[in-house]
Order: C-alpha cells, then structure tokens, then sequence
C-alpha cells in the first residue's frame, strides 16, 4: 500500500472551491446586462468548471474523491453573485481590485517537495490560470472604475 499523498487537502480544496466559484460566477452571469463583464466572466467561468473537473480527476487518479467541504461563505457568495447591487461592487467585494502581481496564495504551493510530476503539471497550469483571471478582472474592474468616474463627472 503506497502513501497517502500529503497535498490531498489542498487538490480538495481547489476541487471544490472551483466548483463553488464558476457556481457563483454563474449566477453572476445570468444577472448582468454588461457585454464585457459577460464575456470575462464566460472565460473565468470556463476555467473555474476546468479546474474543478482536472482536480476530481486527479484524485481519482490518486484513488480518492472529493470530499465536500462547503465554503462558509458560499450561500452568502452566491445571495451577493445575484444581487442588484453594481458590475464594479461585485469585482471589488470579490478582490479583484486588488493589483494581481501582489503576493497571492499561489506563491508557496510549490513548498511541498512531495508533489509527483503530474500534479505538479496540473497545478502550475492551474496557478497560470488563476493569475491570469486576476489580471483579466483587476483589468475589467479598472475599466468599470473609469466608467463610473465619466459618469459621475458628466
């Protein structure tokens, strides 16, 4: 009987926690009326559905399966994903008005010197991915700070 790995919590945790997101997203995306912020988030959504089925897969490679370990704020994610409230309020309370080359949970995954060759593929892909989502919506969130500003001074 071999190991049991020591990332299995962490390829869980993306696991599920991809999959709650491109279900947040998604809610978002059915309520917005704004072409570029439904466009960004179709890619983000895509990529969130991604990484959710790539993580199961792996673990199932491993031999083990998701366990649900539902975010706390989940409900709370989603109630605010289909709110009224603005395109910019929800990048914001989000974090995506935070400057996406700033130090990010990503930096000390590679710390773990067990992680075998394929996961340490998936992940490095995954990390690409989830750096290049910030930049996409840091960069929307600043266009949609910029529209607001002409509006506010016309």
């Amino acid at each position: 009987m071999s190991k049991k790995p020591s990332y299995l919590g962490l390829l869980n945790a993306i696991a599920y926690g991809e999959g709650e997101a491109a279900e947040y997203l998604s809610a978002w995306a059915a309520v917005t009326e704004d072409p570029d912020v439904q466009r960004a988030l179709r890619t983000v959504i895509a990529r969130e559905a991604e990484h959710c089925a790539a993580f199961t897969k792996r673990l199932d490679e491993l031999g083990y399966e998701v366990l649900p370990r539902p975010g706390a704020d989940h409900a709370k994610a989603m109630k605010f994903a289909k709110s009224p409230k603005t395109d910019l309020e929800k990048l914001v309370r989000y974090g995506f008005d935070r400057d996406p080359s700033s130090p990010d949970i990503f930096d000390r995954m590679f710390n773990n010197h067990d992680i075998d060759i394929a996961t340490g593929a998936l992940l490095g892909r995954y990390i690409a991915e989830e750096r290049d989502t910030a930049r996409l919506l840091h960069g929307l969130c600043r266009k949609l700070h910029r529209r607001a500003a002409a509006a506010t001074a016309a």
